[in-house]
């Protein structure tokens, strides 16, 4: 595997394998099985992410595996230290399964969010009209959003 690419947020380096896409709800997809019409996307959560959430502690799914998404569709809830979010499919597809040792422990996102810490696997809709990212390209995307997450960030500090 090739050297990770960084994105600097703030004293923290976020770090981004090469090797997957990235959605723009800062979610990384790495491809499963073959690529054709019945390839397999593990979704989870990028260090960007995890950064921003810290410690990760709850986790639900809202949905059954074996139903279609759309695309931005709610699937789930996290909380963590810093904030209670819902979670959007970051594609359209078939839900095929969750990550089930994360609903007892979350941890994992936490510790090895490229890794164990994977949420869900989807067959994707359609795999040549994919919203999903590039590295540079969500790095770029980072860098279009970071200046508004940093006031977010300190707007809640100040709460």
């Amino acid at each position: 595997m090739s050297e990770p690419l960084t994105f600097e947020m703030g004293k923290f380096v976020a770090e981004f394998p090469t090797d997957r896409l990235y959605a723009k709800n800062h979610m990384w997809a790495e491809r499963r099985g073959d690529s054709g019409t019945n390839a397999v996307l593990r979704f989870g959560f990028s260090a960007y992410a995890v950064r921003l959430l810290q410690d990760v502690y709850f986790l639900d799914w809202t949905i059954d595996a074996g139903v279609p998404l759309r695309e931005k569709q709610e699937i789930g809830n996290i909380e963590s230290k810093k904030a209670e979010s819902s979670l959007y499919s970051p594609i359209a597809g078939e839900l095929l399964q969750f990550n089930g040792e994360l609903l007892s422990d979350p941890s994992a996102i936490n510790v090895d969010k490229y890794g164990n810490g994977w949420l869900f696997e989807m067959q994707p809709a359609a795999v040549d009209k994919s919203p999903l990212l590039t590295p540079p390209e969500y790095l770029q995307h980072l860098a279009a959003v970071w200046e508004v997450t940093q006031r977010t960030i300190k707007g809640q500090m100040n709460e």
